[in-house]
């Protein structure tokens, strides 16, 4: 092998396809994999001996909320340490453009910016931030529907009008000329909970149009779960265009055990039109603050508090009895706020983790002050936890589910897999130390059994700690190939 810049040697090769291990070497020339094969020739600038790690590709985060962070933090060491190297940003109805504003977010856009100079005009503005400071991970990004909404709409608590479905069309297709991906809707949230159906089919029109996708917070998770997947299904084929779950779960105390009825429900509808999931390895979510929440929850802690952050981190009930009052009462204290609720079972968690069209997804809130654990423990969970120790699947399934299924679903081209001519996104790992290190009392600390890192050819985190590089690029929309484009 001549020419090559790095050789990594003795790797036992997991490609991402499902497919088994082998013992493989694999040279990188540039940002691509230019070479895979058993004893590869010497000539190359740096050789690793991997030492027979297992080399995968890099993880693609399925389901975040990294929009403004990889410009605010662009080390992204959250991500990296667990072997991410792409994430897909605009979740839940909540984009960091196409967004005007003169005040602070209405919730959950605050989830990702609190002021109105962390949100961008149009995705050529986004982009163009991320060309000049690029973050150390690629970037798959969505337009938001309740962003679309904030943008178009004088009052959310209303269906839209026939010009303002029209207005938010157009800023849509415009979006998507610019390289957004796909459009995500966050029906449970206030800015889109009056949003009809139609609305959401006359935008999946225009999706359509540039062979994009449709992700969702479906308007229910709980008690109406099986109507909302209805919901999600009838969109995906009035539009013709595939749809993804967010963050499937059978939220509340009331619904544990619902992912017996739902995940055959999707089974089903997998037979006419094409349908993926995401799902974080928890029995917790994490949100902003709301009421019904607290309700189904067996516990809730504070994620953040604008007007008490001194309470980030505690139990809501100890907080409610240190001050005082009761549960509704220091709700209305903490507010604006975010939360993390102890609502799922997990056995629903293990079968919907364990569904072939399951892809994994950390969904984790990066501005948080007290996160959820899954920002910096999905990936290697999964690995660590419940493939390695509990034995939900093989590693190589494992592996499916963070690259070529993610990659696949999202068109995102020459990236999910460790193939000749794809891109060197890849990840070196110890298949029997690799398992996540944070906590709900210490989420924000880095995994156990990740090597190496390299994004499009650079290393970007090695033994322990980021090498600061950050060669990640924003990855406009390339369209959904044949195989993945609703028939």
């Amino acid at each position: 092998m001549a020419g090559a810049d790095i050789i990594i040697r003795n790797t036992q090769l997991i490609d991402g396809t499902g497919g088994p291990m082998t013992a493989a070497d694999v040279a990188i020339t540039g940002d691509r994999i230019s070479a895979i094969g058993p004893n590869l020739g010497t000539d190359a600038a740096e050789q690793i001996d991997a030492g027979g790690l297992a080399l995968a590709p890099g993880f693609i985060d399925a389901h975040t909320h990294d929009d403004r962070i990889v410009l605010a933090d662009p080390g992204m060491a959250c991500k990296i340490s667990q072997g991410v190297t792409s994430v897909v940003t605009g979740n839940c109805g909540i984009s960091i453009a196409p967004v005007r504003l003169s005040e602070r977010p209405p919730a959950p856009l605050d989830l990702i910016g609190q002021e109105p100079k962390a949100f961008f005009a149009t995705f050529s503005e986004y982009f163009a931030a991320l060309d000049q400071s690029p973050p150390a991970v690629n970037v798959i990004a969505q337009v938001g529907h309740s962003s679309l909404r904030v943008m178009a709409m004088s009052d959310l608590n209303r269906t839209a009008t026939a010009a303002e479905i029209e207005t938010m069309r157009s800023a849509l297709r415009q979006s998507l000329e610019q390289g957004a991906a796909g459009f995500s809707t966050g029906l449970a949230y206030q800015p889109a909970h009056e949003a009809s159906t139609e609305e959401i089919e006359a935008l999946a029109e225009v999706v359509a149009e540039f062979k994009g996708f449709h992700s969702t917070h479906m308007r229910d998770e709980g008690a109406g779960v099986m109507d909302s997947l209805a919901e999600t299904f009838r969109i995906g084929r009035t539009a013709e265009i595939p749809v993804i779950v967010s963050h499937h779960k059978c939220a509340g105390i009331p619904n544990h055990g619902k992912s017996e009825i739902t995940l055959p429900y999707i089974e089903k509808a997998l037979a006419n039109q094409r349908i993926t999931l995401d799902c974080y390895p928890y029995v917790a979510s994490s949100t902003v603050l709301d009421p019904y929440r607290v309700q189904e929850a067996s516990n809730t802690v504070i994620a953040w508090s604008t007007t008490r952050p001194e309470f980030a981190g505690q139990d809501l009930t100890d907080i409610a009895s240190e001050m005082g009052v009761d549960i509704a009462q220091a709700i209305e204290a903490l507010q604006p706020a975010g939360a993390i609720y102890f609502n799922m079972h997990e056995d629903d968690v293990r079968r919907i983790l364990s569904f072939p069209q399951t892809m994994i997804g950390s969904d984790g809130l990066p501005h948080d002050e007290h996160p959820h654990p899954r920002l910096w423990g999905t990936f290697p969970r999964v690995l660590g936890h419940y493939s390695r120790d509990v034995g939900l699947f093989g590693l190589e399934e494992a592996v499916r589910k963070m690259t070529s299924l993610t990659a696949q679903t999202f068109g995102i081209k020459d990236r999910g897999v460790v193939a000749e001519g794809c891109f060197a996104d890849l990840v070196l790992f110890d298949p029997k130390e690799i398992i996540d290190s944070a906590t709900f009392a210490e989420p924000v600390k880095p995994a156990a059994g990740i090597s190496r890192v390299f994004v499009n050819g650079s290393c970007v985190w090695q033994e322990g700690a980021a090498t600061g590089l950050r060669p990640g690029r924003g990855l406009q929309r390339q369209g959904l190939t044949p195989l993945n484009f609703a028939a």
